[in-house]
């Protein structure tokens, strides 16, 4: 593995090499730093990067062994922690990056990476990050559910949209508006076409009549199983973690 010399301190560093990758990049975790470069660059290339990100990088990996030492006082957000998604606990990576803003990817797990400019307390941050990236993941979740529901049954609602609903998780206006509640994104993917579902079979049949049932039978036949896991985890469904 190649080092990078910066004063009495020797800093390991994994190099991988991007076709893809519009710019060079550094990220840095505790105990690791991960250096990508771009297929043309030549080990000069490399040097010259590395030398003008020398500060940074000392800087970072000394803030980054100061909160490994004082783990038990860390913010929640942190390396190591678990963000509910899907109906399971994801792992949550958080990462120091030379880039210019904060980016959020998912891969089998959360991956956060924290501009230059974030320092300090940056708990607050990464939770409203998380929260935004959550919503707009239920916003796609819902059009991508209520899309598929529309071809196969001819279902078209006015409007379909997620919210932050004080109570309950779905809601169909008589013109055909529904709402779903996003905190859904917390709950298995069957769960959340079960609520959606649900709203949808409204634009048919009004009431919770037999009538209704039989029809959201069609749509979802193992409906009962999703509406019995949300009525025994719907407390457990809640962006209060976040806060």
């Amino acid at each position: 593995m190649p080092t990078l010399q910066i004063g009495r301190k020797e800093i390991p560093y994994e190099l991988r090499r991007s076709a893809i990758a519009s710019e060079r990049r550094i990220t840095i975790t505790p105990g690791h730093v991960e250096v990508l470069a771009l297929t043309s660059d030549n080990d000069d290339d490399i040097a010259r990067f590395l030398e003008r990100k020398r500060q940074w990088m000392f800087n970072t990996i000394r803030e980054m062994e100061r909160i490994t030492a004082n783990r038990h006082s860390v913010p929640r957000f942190m390396t190591g922690s678990k963000i509910p998604y899907r109906g399971r606990n994801m792992p949550l990576t958080v990462r120091r990056s030379d880039g210019a803003r904060m980016e959020i990817a998912y891969r089998n797990g959360f991956i956060v990476d924290l501009p230059a400019w974030a320092e300090g307390d940056t708990d607050a941050l990464v939770s409203s990050e998380l929260k935004l990236w959550l919503k707009q993941r239920a916003r796609l979740d819902v059009k991508e559910i209520a899309a598929a529901y529309s071809r196969r049954f001819g279902l078209a609602p006015q409007s379909i949209r997620t919210a932050d609903l004080a109570t309950g998780w779905g809601s169909c206006g008589p013109e055909g508006n529904i709402l779903i509640n996003w905190h859904l994104i917390f709950a298995p993917r069957k769960v959340f076409e079960y609520v959606v579902a649900h709203e949808l079979a409204h634009l048919r049949h009004r009431s919770h009549g037999s009538e209704f049932w039989r029809f959201l039978s069609t749509l979802a036949p193992d409906y009962e199983t999703s509406r019995s896991w949300l009525e025994r985890q719907q407390s457990a469904l809640s962006s209060d973690f976040l806060r």
